[in-house]
């Protein structure tokens, strides 16, 4: 069995916004991650403030209030939390 190896770029993110369905997440080099909101229970229903207070990682972001952590490759793999 042979696996595929694809150069999929840099993965980390520069800036976070949402829409009323949509977890929207900005990658260094200019591309954006879209994926539904319902994903994602604890942001779901989190305040405008706690989705607005998220620090930056490497490969994703993490929601102090909210105790939530997001990877950009578990995004790219459509891996929903909860």
């Amino acid at each position: 069995m042979s696996v595929l190896e694809i150069d999929v770029g840099d993965l980390r993110p520069c800036a976070v916004t949402f829409t009323a369905t949509e977890l929207v997440v900005t990658l260094v080099d200019g591309r954006r991650i879209a994926t539904p909101l319902e994903w994602y229970p604890r942001l779901m229903t989190a305040s405008e403030r706690e989705r607005a207070n998220y620090e930056l990682m490497s490969m994703g972001i993490h929601w102090p209030d909210l105790d939530e952590d997001l990877g950009v490759v578990g995004m790219l793999k459509g891996r929903r939390v909860g």
